[in-house]
């Protein structure tokens, strides 16, 4: 090769790596923008840049606003712990959030009183984004992770649950121009509550960003040879989270759980897209149920003939883009597979753009609240 070629040839490599250079530099650079309005809060917390804004509502600092927390005056003076709770009535509502967006809720902590029949008759409902209707609509039990009204300590990927009713959910709830949520008591007497809804603002979402539906159903007993529906028929995109189940065996002699779980997805009928091979199976255990909560997947619960299991979706999503549906069977094994009914009751959550459908009515407090968990 001459000098004079294999100049050239070495500028078109040092421009060629220029360039290279520049388009790498830009992408960095736009992925710092990307970063800056969509942040990995949890594994990149060294992003200082994030355009967010930390806010928090307790009944110490009920609207969030900044400087106002921690004002109400107790024995001690002004500022030393003044409202960190209020009594709830029995059929009052009380408002937890009001928050104009965008933003996203991050994080829920609550507590109350421990028996059975508060978990049930206690209930969390939010609006977002000013649709008429609730997305969330749900007894506080079930929605902060355990069924049949018994507290049982235990951590997954959604939730964290104390000992003695400490409880919290971590799933991003965003939302575009507004936020309210509220806690209702239907109970018979009143009872402490202690809450805090920790929250950011200024979160770049799009426009058809989902919003967090959670459900509550119950049938006690289910219909022979009809499947127990985790989620109605939605009508739009979406995607399944995944469910807190309840079971109540009203066959003590019989293993209830053969029922396969069943994803019905964007045109399926008759049959769906996607199909479990039985009850526990789904939950990620074998051979029966045993009391052994995971991250993604477990039972919190399995005594006296009650369990409380959970799955989330979230490495292994489930969504459509039409229409979805979930439900599971209730068959049993005795000698053979059986059809059986059960006492069957589900927390489940999803996320699907709104306006949205309203969700299916909410049980009655007598239905909620019978047959729970007994001492």
């Amino acid at each position: 090769m001459s000098l004079t070629r294999f100049f050239a040839s070495a500028q078109t490599m040092v421009s060629t790596t220029r360039r290279a250079a520049f388009v790498l530099g830009a992408a960095l650079f736009c992925t710092q923008l990307a970063w800056g309005q969509s942040p990995d809060v949890t594994d990149q917390p060294y992003e200082l840049n994030t355009g967010l804004v930390s806010r928090s509502i307790s009944f110490e600092n009920p609207t969030g606003a900044p400087g106002a927390g921690g004002k109400e005056s107790s024995r001690l003076g002004p500022g030393r712990k003044g409202a960190p709770a209020r009594t709830i009535a029995p059929g009052e509502t009380v408002q937890l959030c009001d928050i104009q967006g965008p933003g996203v809720i991050r994080h829920i902590w609550i507590t109350t009183e421990q028996t059975p029949v508060i978990q049930r008759a206690c209930t969390i409902r939010a609006w977002w984004d000013g649709q008429e209707h609730p997305s969330i609509e749900c007894p506080i039990g079930d929605f902060f992770g355990f069924a049949h009204g018994k507290i049982t300590a235990y951590q997954s990927a959604v939730h964290s649950v104390g000992p003695t009713g400490g409880r919290n959910i971590w799933l991003p709830m965003p939302f575009a121009s507004k936020v309210r949520m509220t806690f209702t008591n239907e109970s018979e007497k009143a009872i402490p509550l202690f809450y805090q809804i920790d929250y950011t603002t200024g979160d770049k979402l799009g426009s058809d960003v989902g919003r967090l539906h959670v459900l509550f159903r119950r049938e006690n007993p289910t219909t022979e040879k009809k499947d127990f529906e985790l989620l109605p028929q939605r009508g739009q995109k979406g995607r399944f989270i995944g469910s807190i189940i309840g079971i109540r065996n009203l066959h003590p002699d019989q293993w209830w759980g053969e029922g396969e779980i069943k994803v019905y997805m964007d045109g399926d009928a008759e049959f769906p897209t996607i199909c479990g091979t039985g009850s526990e199976d789904y939950v990620g255990l074998a051979w029966g149920i045993q009391q052994t909560p995971f991250k993604y997947n477990g039972c919190s619960l399995a005594q006296k003939d009650f369990v409380s299991m959970y799955r989330w979706h979230l490495p292994d999503p489930i969504a459509w883009q039409k229409e979805g549906r979930v439900t599971i069977q209730q068959i049993a094994w005795k000698d053979g597979l059986n059809e059986t009914q059960d006492d069957w009751s589900c927390a489940t959550f999803w996320y699907e753009p709104v306006p949205s459908a309203p969700l299916p009515q909410l049980p009655d407090l007598a239905a909620r609240t019978k047959d729970l968990w007994h001492d």
